[in-house]
C-alpha cells in the first residue's frame, strides 16, 4: 500500500505518519516501511557521484570557450589592423575605430551564438528524453535563463575583446598600422634573439625559440590554452586509472581460477525423480587442494544478518582459508587473521556510528555473534552493508555455509587454462565448475565515466590546437615580410616550417609542466569528493596513481598540442612565395 501524507518533508514527520498508519490497521498485519527519502536519497547517491566529475569538466570547458572566444576576437580584429591605419587615415577617430570594429565583430557572434543556443537545445533533447523515462519525470527542459545567460555572457565577452583590440589598434599612430605586417617588430624579443642566436642551434630554430618574448601577451594566451588542455589530459588518465583500481576492489578478482557458488535453486535437473546433490564445500576444497598447480586457496560464502541500528539486512561474507590475497583493499586499519574479526566498509561504519576497535552485534542467526572491527575495507557492493570475517566466528551461529565460491591462486609457471580442465574434471561429480578469473571485472558506471573522460578530453584537446592555430596564424600573417626575407636570403620551406614550429616550442613545454601538477591536484580533488558523495573513503593507493614514467610523456602533451596547432601555419608559410611575401604598398 502506498501513502501520502499531508506532512512528509522529514524524517520525523515520516515516522509519525507511518505510527499513524500502523495503529489503524489489524496488529500484525504491517511486515515493514519504506520512506520516500529513502528511495529518493539511493537516486540522489547514484547521481551525486557524476557531480564532481562533470563540474571539473565543465569548469574547464568553460574558461577554454572564453579563452578561445576572445582570442579569436582579438586576432580578427588584429588582422585588421591596417585596415584601420587606412580608416584613421581617412578621418575616423579612435573612437569610431573601436565602434565600428565592436560592431563588427557582434553580427557574426550574434549568430554563432544564436547557433549554438540552437544546437545546444538540439543536443539536450534525446539526453532530457532518456532522463525522463529513467526518473519518470515530465516536461523536463532547459530553462530560460540559461539560454539569456550564455547569449548575453557571449556577446559581452565579445564586445569586451572586440573593444579593447579595437581600442589598441585604434591609438597605434596611422603610419604604424599601415606597417603592420610590412616592417621588422621592434623593440620586445631583441634580448631573447641575441640570446638564442648564441646557443649552438639551426638559425632557423634558434628564431623560432626568441619568437614567444616578441609577443609576450600572444604567447600567454596560446600558452593558457595550451595549459587547459594539459590538465585535461592529466586529469583523464588519472581519472582513468583510480576508477580501475575502485573496479578492481569491488571485483577482488586477484584470483587466477574461480569456482563461482551455485545458485540458490541449484538441485533438481531434468524431468526424473533423480535429482542433483548440492556440492559439498568440503569436498569442492579438497578437490582444490588436491589438484596439482593449487597454490593459494580460500573459500567464500554469503548469509543474511541484521545489525542494531540498521534497516533491513546485511551481507556477511564469512572466508574459509587465508583472503588478504584477494584482492580486498584496505583503507585503514588491516585485514581479518583471526576469528571474532571483521572488516567492513566506509558506509557501514557510518550507518552504524562505529569505528575501528568498536564492535558490532550480528542478530538473525541461529545466536547473537559479536565481532571487533579491525580494518575499513574498499567495497561499495550492497552499498557498502557487509561484514568480512572468518567462518569459523560464526561457528555458533551454525550459518548455510554450503553456497561458497572457491578463489585459487596457481603456482608459479602452472598455466591457468590447462589447469582449469584438470580441475574441472575433478568437479564434474560435485556439480560446479572452475573458470579463469574473477566473478567481476565490469561496471557500466565506470565505462560511463570512462567514456565522457575520452571525448570531453578529446573535446578540450580540440579547442586548445584551435587556439594555437589562430595565435600562430596571426603571427605568421604579421611576421609575412620578414618571413619573405628569411626566404629570400635561402631559408627554404623546410626550415621555413621548422622556424614556426618551433615558436611554440617554449610556449608548449611550459604549460605542459604545468598543467601536469595542476590536472593533477584536480584528480586529487575530484576523486575525494566522487567517493563521498556515495559515502566512500578512497585509499592513497587510488588516488596516487600517477608514476615517474607516466609524468614526462604527460608534460610532454602540452609540446604535441602546441604542435597540432601550429601545423596548418607552419605549411601556408613555407607555401608563400618570396614575391608575395615581400610585396608591400
Amino acid at each position: 500500500m502506498l501513502y501520502r501524507f499531508t506532512d512528509a518533508g522529514t524524517a520525523a514527520q515520516i515516522a509519525a505518519g507511518g505510527k499513524a498508519v500502523t495503529e489503524s490497521l489489524p496488529p500484525g498485519s504491517t511486515v515493514g516501511e519504506q520512506s520516500w527519502l529513502t528511495v529518493k536519497k539511493t537516486a540522489e547517491r547514484d547521481t551525486a557521484l557524476y557531480v564532481p566529475f562533470l563540474i571539473a569538466f565543465g569548469v574547464l570547458g568553460l574558461v577554454m570557450s572564453v579563452l578561445i572566444v576572445g582570442n579569436v576576437v582579438a586576432s580578427a580584429v588584429g588582422t585588421g589592423t591596417r585596415r584601420i591605419g587606412v580608416l584613421k587615415a581617412v578621418g575616423f577617430t579612435p573612437a569610431q575605430v573601436v565602434r565600428a570594429y565592436v560592431g563588427q565583430a557582434l553580427i557574426p557572434a550574434a549568430v554563432g551564438t544564436a547557433l549554438g543556443v540552437l544546437a545546444g537545445h538540439l543536443l539536450a533533447v534525446p539526453v532530457l528524453a532518456e532522463t525522463e523515462e529513467v526518473y519518470g519525470a515530465s516536461s523536463l527542459a532547459i530553462a530560460p535563463w540559461v539560454d539569456l545567460a550564455v547569449i548575453a555572457g557571449v556577446l559581452c565577452l565579445v564586445a569586451a575583446t572586440a573593444w579593447a583590440s579595437a581600442w589598441r589598434a585604434g591609438r597605434l599612430r596611422t603610419v604604424d598600422a599601415l606597417a603592420v605586417g610590412r616592417t621588422a617588430s621592434a623593440g620586445r624579443g631583441r634580448w631573447a634573439a641575441r640570446l638564442a642566436g648564441r646557443l649552438p642551434l639551426p638559425q632557423p630554430v634558434a628564431l623560432g625559440l626568441a619568437r614567444p618574448f616578441a609577443r609576450p601577451a600572444r604567447a600567454l594566451a596560446m600558452g593558457t590554452a595550451i595549459l587547459f588542455g594539459s590538465v585535461a589530459v592529466t586529469f583523464t588518465v588519472g581519472m582513468g586509472a583510480s576508477l580501475g583500481q575502485v573496479m578492481e576492489a569491488r571485483a577482488h578478482d586477484a584470483a587466477d581460477i574461480v569456482v563461482p557458488a551455485p545458485p540458490p535453486d541449484f538441485g533438481p535437473r531434468g524431468s526424473g525423480p533423480e535429482k542433483q546433490p548440492r556440492a559439498d564445500p568440503v569436498a569442492v576444497a579438497a578437490a582444490v587442494e588436491a589438484a596439482a598447480g593449487t597454490g593459494k586457496h580460500y573459500s567464500a560464502a554469503k548469509v543474511r544478518a541484521t545489525v542494531s541500528g540498521l534497516t533491513g539486512t546485511v551481507n556477511v561474507i564469512a572466508f574459509t582459508g587465508d583472503a588478504s590475497w584477494g584482492g580486498y583493499t584496505m583503507v585503514s586499519g588491516r585485514w581479518i587473521d583471526r576469528p571474532g574479526e571483521a572488516a567492513v566498509p566506509t558506509p557501514f561504519l557510518a550507518a552504524t556510528g562505529t569505528r575501528i576497535g568498536d564492535t558490532a552485534t550480528l542478530n538473525g542467526l541461529a545466536e547473537p555473534v559479536t565481532v571487533r572491527i579491525v580494518g575499513e575495507v574498499l567495497d561499495p557492493r550492497n552499498d557498502g552493508l557487509q561484514v568480512f570475517t572468518d567462518a569459523s566466528t560464526l561457528t555458533a551461529a551454525r550459518p548455510d555455509l554450503t553456497e561458497a565460491s572457491h578463489h585459487i591462486a596457481v603456482t608459479s609457471g602452472t598455466g591457468v587454462t590447462g589447469y582449469a580442465d584438470a580441475l574441472n574434471r575433478d568437479l564434474a561429480p560435485l556439480g560446479v565448475t572452475a573458470r579463469a578469473g574473477g566473478l567481476d571485472t565490469g561496471s557500466d558506471m565506470v565505462v560511463t565515466l570512462n567514456a565522457l573522460s575520452a571525448i570531453l578530453t578529446t573535446m578540450l584537446v580540440a579547442v586548445a590546437a584551435l587556439g594555437v592555430l589562430n595565435g600562430v596564424l596571426l603571427d605568421t600573417r604579421e611576421r609575412v615580410r620578414e618571413i619573405g626575407v628569411h626566404k629570400a636570403l635561402g631559408m627554404t620551406p623546410r626550415q621555413t616550417v621548422a622556424m614556426v614550429l618551433t615558436s611554440v616550442v617554449v610556449t608548449g613545454l611550459v604549460a605542459g609542466a604545468l598543467g601536469v601538477p595542476l590536472g593533477v591536484a584536480l584528480h586529487g580533488w575530484v576523486l575525494p569528493a566522487m567517493g563521498d558523495s556515495v559515502g566512500l573513503r578512497l585509499p592513497g593507493s587510488v588516488i596516487a596513481v600517477y608514476h615517474g614514467a607516466e609524468v614526462l610523456p604527460l608534460a610532454l602533451g602540452g609540446l604535441l598540442i602546441a604542435t597540432l596547432g601550429a601545423f596548418l601555419p607552419a605549411g601556408w608559410a613555407a607555401r608563400t612565395r618570396t614575391a608575395t611575401a615581400l610585396r608591400t604598398e
